[in-house]
C-alpha cells in the first residue's frame, strides 16, 4: 500500500517506493494537489507526477532513473545537418526559428495531443494549470522550433537551481522535437548543467544518449545541483560559431 497524501502532509521518503516485484516500480504516493509548492517539493526530492486522466495524483520516484547527461547528448549525422541547417536560416531566410518560453502552453498543449500510436496523455487539464503557474514563476520553460512561423515541434521541463528535469517533446516535422532538445542541451551545458532528469527508460531516449542510473546516484547529484543559483536569460544559444 502507498500513503495518501492530504493537503500538509509532506511525501515519504523516496526509499519507500515500490518496486518492480510490487507492480508499479517507483510508485511512491498519492493525493495531494499540483500547487507550484508542492511540484517544487516534489522536484527538489526526486519526485515526479504521473498519471491519467481518471486516476488520483501518483507521485514516482524510479529507480533506476533515466537520465541525459549534457555531454553525452548524441547528434546523429543527419540530425547534425539540420541543425546546421537551422543555424543557417537563422541569419539569412528565418524560416526556421528556435525560441525560448514564447509559447509555453502550446508546448503543452502539442504534448498532450493524441500521437499516431493511438497512445493517451497523461498531460491532462490540471497538469497544465500546475506547470503553467510553475511556469509563470519562472521554474517551467520550454524549447519551440518554429517554421514558416507554425510551431512544428518542442519541449518542456522544470529548471531548479543547475538541475532540469525533462516533462515532454513533441514534433510535426521531421526532426523538429530534437532541434529543440538540441538548443535545450547547448543552452544547458553553457550554464553548468550536467544532468536532465528524463524520469523513465525509453528507447527513444536512449537513442538520444540517456541511460539508467542508480536512484542513490541521481539524488546525490540532484541535492548539489538544486543548490546552485537559479538559472535566469533563457534564450537560444547559437549551435555553431560559422
Amino acid at each position: 500500500m502507498i500513503p495518501w497524501l492530504e493537503l500538509d502532509s509532506p511525501f515519504p521518503d523516496v526509499s519507500a517506493a515500490l518496486t518492480e516485484e510490487d507492480g508499479a516500480g517507483g510508485l511512491l504516493a498519492a493525493g495531494a494537489d499540483l500547487s507550484p509548492r508542492r511540484l517544487l517539493d516534489a522536484y527538489r526530492h526526486g519526485i515526479f507526477p504521473w498519471f491519467s486522466e481518471n486516476q488520483p495524483i501518483l507521485w514516482w520516484s524510479t529507480d533506476p532513473r533515466m537520465v541525459l547527461k549534457t555531454e553525452q547528448f548524441a547528434v546523429s549525422a543527419s540530425l547534425r545537418k539540420t541543425l546546421r541547417k537551422v543555424h543557417r536560416s537563422a541569419s539569412t531566410d528565418r524560416r526556421w526559428q528556435v525560441r525560448f518560453d514564447f509559447a509555453f502552453e502550446r508546448v503543452m498543449r502539442e504534448c498532450a495531443a493524441p500521437r499516431r500510436d493511438g497512445a493517451g496523455t497523461w498531460i491532462s487539464e490540471d497538469i497544465v494549470a500546475g506547470y503553467r503557474a510553475l511556469h509563470r514563476l519562472g521554474y517551467a520553460h520550454s524549447s519551440e522550433v518554429w517554421l514558416d512561423g507554425k510551431l512544428v515541434g518542442g519541449a518542456y521541463g522544470v529548471s531548479i537551481g543547475h538541475m532540469f528535469y525533462g516533462e515532454s517533446m513533441f514534433t510535426r516535422v521531421s526532426d523538429a522535437s530534437k532541434i529543440a532538445l538540441a538548443y535545450l542541451v547547448h543552452f544547458l551545458r553553457q550554464h553548468g548543467v550536467a544532468m536532465i532528469d528524463c524520469q523513465q527508460q525509453t528507447d527513444h531516449l536512449a537513442s538520444l544518449g540517456a541511460q539508467p542510473i542508480a536512484r542513490s546516484e541521481f539524488l546525490r547529484h540532484l541535492k548539489q545541483a538544486i543548490a546552485q543559483p537559479q538559472i535566469h536569460g533563457w534564450r537560444p544559444l547559437p549551435l555553431f560559431s560559422d
